[in-house]
């Protein structure tokens, strides 16, 4: 039997209101508009890029775009709704924190707390509704056989929580009724994950401990854990379609796109070589601001070389594609540059 006496009780625990929480970001200081000339192209293979997009859409083959959370705050929600909305990405996945920022941003227009000055008093990541919510919506989901970032999607835009006739032991453990919940998202026309539901397929690929929905009472890791492994399997199965065109876009993400495409894309492939085909007509394009000056063409560089602890730049370089781009700028140079081009030549 488990031994409970090295386990933190996190019931004493003591969170706060998002609203008394001071938030860096508000959505309307930070947005960027679809149609803003603030952040010009700066690399000419965005054309070339654009071009393959609007190809692999023709052919009905996927365009795949993978997020970290600084796209989020970085204010490029409406940008990627017009994305979505205009067919040109057919699927859109991030972390845990890319969804947490997304809706808070929703919830009350603001989000990204002060780490430095929230740990020293030991209050980082302890706000209510943030973990309270989004808990209850993966808690919801797993009962129900849906994804993590569906949960969340339909949070948000449905603006309720359904709760009835789940079965979970938090709930009465923490005396929260089975019944549905009307959560109003005034800032939802902000939301990525709003304009998903219902249209395209938004995962989302946590890591246990490492977002803030981790310290609340609420937290239940098989309610977490059969979410996300179905967005998984949603995400391989986007990353299956992609031979004969198809592109994937991986933007601000170090660890967690590199990591879940090349598992997916082996996935992928092992069930297409049984069945005699492959899966090696696609195009990765990575965009991050880490420099790069490997020439990646010519093969990895030596160990003993920074370039090979690129983490990003080495997996993607390793997964066999038909082209590879790095475009080292900032990701709103980069989006709003590709989704520009993209509008003008269709």
């Amino acid at each position: 039997m488990e031994n409970k006496k090295n386990l933190f009780d996190k019931t004493e625990l003591k969170t706060i209101p998002l609203s008394l929480r001071e938030s860096k970001s508000s959505i309307e200081n930070i947005v960027v508009n679809p149609n803003s000339k603030l952040y010009p192209a700066s690399d000419d293979r965005i054309e070339h890029i654009a071009e393959q997009i609007i190809s692999a859409r023709k052919k009905n083959k996927p365009v795949i775009l993978t997020y970290g959370a600084h796209l989020i705050k970085n204010g490029l929600g409406l940008v990627l709704r017009k994305m979505i909305e205009e067919n040109i990405v057919t699927h859109l996945a991030t972390n845990g924190a890319g969804s947490i920022h997304d809706w808070e941003f929703a919830f009350q227009g603001k989000t990204e707390e002060d780490v430095k000055k929230a740990i020293s008093v030991g209050q980082f990541g302890l706000v209510e509704e943030t973990g309270k919510y989004i808990n209850l919506a993966l808690i919801s989901g797993a009962e129900r056989g849906i994804g993590y970032g569906e949960s969340i999607c339909e949070m948000i835009h449905n603006e309720k929580l359904i709760l009835s006739g789940i079965k979970n032991d938090k709930l009465e453990r923490l005396s929260i009724k089975r019944e549905d919940v009307s959560l109003l998202h005034p800032y939802k026309h902000y939301s990525v994950q709003e304009a998903s539901f219902g249209k395209i397929p938004l995962t989302i690929n946590p890591c246990f401990g490492q977002d803030i929905i981790y310290t609340h009472q609420l937290s239940d890791g098989a309610s977490i854990g059969k979410c996300a492994e179905i967005d998984f399997l949603k995400f391989v199965d986007s990353v299956s379609k992609l031979e004969n065109g198809g592109v994937y876009l991986s933007v601000g993400s170090a660890i967690m796109s590199p990591m879940i495409f090349e598992k997916s894309l082996s996935m992928a492939r092992n069930i297409a070589i049984q069945k005699g085909k492959t899966i090696e007509d696609f195009m990765i394009v990575v965009n991050d601001i880490q420099e790069g000056k490997w020439d990646w063409s010519k093969g990895e560089p030596p160990k003993d070389n920074p370039a090979y602890y690129l983490r990003f730049c080495k997996t993607f370089n390793r997964m066999g594609a038909r082209e590879l781009h790095y475009i080292q700028v900032d990701n709103r140079n980069f989006i709003l540059s590709l989704y520009q081009s993209i509008k003008n030549k269709k």
